[in-house]
């Protein structure tokens, strides 16, 4: 565990373990230097009984023999007793070492604690908490499927604004299962301590997810180029730091690395091949990555028309919503170029909690189409439930409350009912792009030949919704198509 690559918090975590070993190793030396001289006392008082009792004793009894033999074998094993104590590792010495008020009864050793500094207790009560901790440098990361790489990105923090959706997440992972999620917990999200790239970052898009993005890039020190074909929306990112680039050509011809995310297939494609377009940055050693939730087909040719102009390509398509964006939460998906993923670190640790590399370009695409398939479709079932309740007369808030006790109970099932009970369907996730997104994966599994009933027919509910009028409303407005 090389410190200088973990974050400030963890250092000082580290720190006050190590001092605490210190102090602790301090103490059993000094118990073992009381126990040897009590030991060298009570063997000088026993040469002195010896001595003046001369004849008498080696003219004991076979009885008294025996008894001085069994107390000499007792003493013996308290002299073991105290070597061992002195032999102990560190480690074992600061367990036994552990605080504990005097006269209080010996408490089992699972509930054995080690003294924690305020520092130490914020650490590991916040994000160490769910920590798992990385290989060794040099040793190989296990992983049964060579396809499917689950990328931990490396412990550090962020702004404490984001720190109670963390707690949160940890919280209901904790009532459910009983313990703490990796995943909820591996978050970069409570984090000052990245160490940006010192290569110059472009990004293109700034709509629900990018704007989310770019925020938590420049807050984490990396230098940034933005371009939004809307150019207003790069006021607020220009007063923040960023730099403006007038074109795409020219973002990716000044950076090193230029990420883009925009709506759909088509406005990634334009975006790469349309005037004044990426491909026209495109040199030797240029690098881009797209985060757009598209097609495997879109994303292949985007792919190839990159690398044949000597440029590298990613793709990062991320799973989240706004909220997520904001708080650098999102969880990224990626494919295509594995050095390009490493050179990317610092940016996903910066943006997201988690990454996952899945091999080659279209890879991500598909599991991204498969993700949200789910979502899209559990978020119809949602909206189906509280209209059935409530045209059978049931509560409906008394239906979420329940849902939220079972095993259903998450962070999305919650916030959805809420935007439904309160009539409340600001966009966090545009449902327009999640109809996109079902559209896209039924075409995935005609792909294959594979049926998907239920995406079917959760899309014609949300076409109904889309018809209604509730495309730019948050996909939880699809709860309008069954009430119309």
């Amino acid at each position: 565990m090389i410190k200088i690559n973990k974050g400030k918090r963890f250092q000082q975590a580290v720190d006050a373990v190590e001092e605490f070993l210190r102090k602790a190793k301090g103490k059993d030396q000094a118990s073992s230097h009381n126990s040897t001289e009590e030991k060298n006392r009570r063997n000088s008082s026993e040469e002195r009984g010896k001595q003046s009792a001369g004849e008498e004793k080696r003219k004991a009894g076979l009885s008294e023999g025996k008894l001085k033999k069994a107390t000499g074998e007792g003493k013996k094993r308290v002299s073991s007793v105290s070597s061992d104590r002195g032999s102990k590792s560190p480690l074992k010495r600061a367990q036994d070492q552990s605080p504990r008020k005097r006269g209080r009864p010996p408490k089992d050793e699972k509930d054995l604690t080690i003294p924690e500094s305020s520092t130490v207790k914020k650490v590991m009560t916040g994000t160490v908490a769910g920590f798992k901790w990385p290989p060794s440098v040099g040793e190989p990361v296990k992983d049964s499927d060579p396809h499917f790489h689950h990328f931990l990105l490396s412990q550090t923090e962020k702004p404490a604004v984001c720190y109670q959706a963390i707690t949160k997440k940890l919280k209901v992972c904790e009532e459910e299962t009983g313990s703490t999620s990796i995943q909820a917990a591996d978050s970069t999200a409570v984090n000052g301590s990245i160490t940006p790239t010192d290569k110059k970052i472009g990004f293109l898009g700034l709509g629900l997810m990018g704007s989310g993005i770019v925020s938590n890039l420049l807050k984490m020190g990396h230098t940034v180029t933005v371009w939004n074909r809307t150019a207003e929306k790069c006021d607020l990112f220009i007063q923040e730091g960023a730099r403006l680039g007038r074109t795409p050509a020219e973002v990716v011809s000044t950076c090193d690395i230029t990420f883009a995310c925009v709506s759909d297939p088509k406005a990634a494609k334009d975006l790469v091949l349309g005037p004044s377009g990426v491909l026209q940055g495109i040199r030797p050693g240029k690098c881009y990555v797209d985060m757009s939730t598209v097609d495997a087909d879109t994303v292949t040719e985007l792919a190839q028309v990159i690398v044949s102009r000597g440029g590298r390509f990613l793709e990062a398509p991320v799973s989240g919503n706004q909220q997520l964006s904001n708080d650098g939460m999102l969880v990224i998906l990626a494919a295509g170029d594995r050095g390009l993923y490493e050179d990317c670190s610092s940016c996903f640790q910066a943006m997201g909690k988690t990454s996952f590399f899945l091999g080659e370009v279209g890879n991500a695409a598909k599991m991204m189409l498969i993700v949200n398939m789910v979502q899209g479709s559990f978020m119809a079932t949602i909206a189906e439930g509280l209209t059935l309740a409530q045209v059978t007369g049931q509560s409906q808030q008394t239906l979420l409350d329940i849902l939220n006790q079972g095993q259903l109970a998450s962070i999305f099932l919650d916030q959805k009912c809420q935007n439904i009970l309160q009539g409340n369907f600001k966009p966090d996730f545009y449902l327009k792009y999640i109809q996109k997104d079902l559209r896209l994966a039924i075409a995935l599994g005609d792909s294959v030949n594979h049926p998907t009933p239920m995406a079917a027919a959760a899309n014609e509910v949300y076409k109904r919704a889309k018809a209604l009028d509730q495309s730019d409303n948050d996909m939880s407005a699809v709860y309008r198509a069954y009430i119309h």
